[in-house]
């Protein structure tokens, strides 16, 4: 009740009865009087002015704000691709604080579902700005945790198919160049092993990130380096077949060395892993260290070593065939110059005019020709023999006969008493 009093008490009317109350008690003139009402009419006129000035910009200004909201309601609905967006109010009337209102919560929605919209689209287009990236082989700007400046005017779900559409196709092409990478990194392996050599120091020298220490993803994919690996791995190709044909050549050497010089089994052990791939093809070879430089090395050596050693046991090897050919005519009663012989076989070795493999090859011929000609023989030989004997125990009945009693008599006695 107070304050209805005080508001009572303190409209226009009320207050304007004070005033004349103050006037009659002062005495002011009517004049004065009428100049004071006109001057209070005037300050009241400015002040509805101003407020009415300040209501029209008010509203002017809710007015823009709404204009604001449906363009931006609508830019968002467009940027959105959300053509037929159910949250957008139907009433179009009312007052227009009642349709901002109405306008404010959607605005709102469509801002968070740009926001996240945006992260889709900078997440996405990161991701195939990286794989461009990788593939091109381009590393100094690649930042995985970076954003990426998106279009805002345009995050439809159809651009948004097309972005990832685009990805998995980037995504494919990676995990292929990335396959082809690791088969090409693995041949390199193999064969680094095979000749012997260092695969991590090969492989480095292509690129730094094919070690196998490094992330698989990390890996660089790019035409670069695969176009090395592969010139890597013709490389190490080449280097296999060329040691592979070297390791046959010097396999060869060896053995026609040991058959030559009667080499023992025990010492050809030595080298098995020399004539192990003696008729290996290269695509067959693939025990690690087998194509090694100091293995080739080795057998160089031992090669060179069996080859200094040939002339000097060369005329040791001659001399036995030949004991082994004068046997066979001896045998066959075949008469030979065995001094003129061996005189030629001295002659030959040191005059270096002829190889040792065809000397003894030759002397090989002539002990199959000698068992030849003795086989021919045999019959005669036999026969020979055989009359031999005869004759032999024919002539020793005849000295048996010829021996007195008393003598065969006093022979039997001593051997009795030996026996006894």
């Amino acid at each position: 009740m107070d304050a209805q009093n005080h508001i009572g008490e303190n409209t226009c009317g009320s207050l304007l009865n004070k005033l004349q109350e103050i006037w009659d008690e002062v005495g002011e003139s009517d004049e004065e009087r009428d100049k004071m009402l006109l001057q209070i009419d005037q300050e009241c006129l400015d002040v509805y002015k101003r407020k009415v000035e300040q209501a029209a910009k008010s509203r002017a200004q809710l007015r823009q704000s709404l204009s604001d909201a449906k363009l931006k309601l609508f830019s968002l609905l467009s940027a959105l691709g959300e053509k037929s967006f159910t949250g957008i109010p139907e009433k179009t009337s009312g007052t227009i604080k009642e349709q901002l209102a109405a306008i404010a919560p959607i605005l709102e929605q469509l801002w968070k579902q740009k926001e996240e919209r945006i992260k889709v689209f900078s997440n996405v287009q990161s991701l195939i700005q990286n794989i461009c990236r990788e593939i091109a082989g381009d590393f100094s700007s690649n930042d995985q945790t970076g954003t990426y400046a998106v279009d805002e005017s345009d995050l439809t779900l159809e651009k948004l198919d097309k972005y990832q559409s685009q990805l998995q196709d980037l995504q494919k092409e990676k995990s292929e160049r990335l396959d082809k990478v690791l088969k090409l990194v693995s041949t390199v392996h193999d064969l680094c092993a095979v000749l012997g050599m260092d695969f991590f120091s090969t492989v480095t020298e292509v690129h730094p990130s094919l070690n196998d220490f490094k992330d698989v993803h990390s890996k660089s994919i790019c035409n670069g380096t695969l176009a090395r690996l592969a010139t890597t791995v013709l490389t190490l190709k080449e280097d296999k077949q060329q040691r592979l044909h070297k390791l046959q050549e010097l396999a060869s050497q060896l053995i026609d060395l040991w058959n030559l010089m009667d080499t023992p089994l025990v010492e050809r052990r030595l080298f098995d892993h020399v004539t192990y791939n003696m008729s290996t093809s290269v695509d067959d070879v693939t025990v690690p260290g087998a194509l090694a430089l100091d293995l080739i090395e080795q057998a160089e050596v031992e090669v060179e070593r069996l080859d200094n050693l040939k002339a000097s046991r060369m005329k040791e090897i001659a001399f036995k065939k030949q004991a082994e050919l004068e046997e066979i005519f001896s045998h066959a009663h075949i008469e030979i110059d065995s001094e003129a012989a061996r005189e030629k076989i001295m002659s030959m070795v040191d005059s270096g005019n002829i190889e040792p493999t065809e000397l003894l090859a030759d002397m090989d011929n002539e002990i199959a020709k000698a068992k030849e000609e003795a086989l021919g023989r045999k019959d005669i030989l036999d026969k020979v023999e055989k009359w031999m004997s005869a004759c032999e125990e024919e002539s020793w009945l005849e000295d048996y006969n010829r021996v007195p009693i008393s003598v065969l008599l006093c022979s039997l006695r001593v051997s009795l008493e030996l026996v006894v």
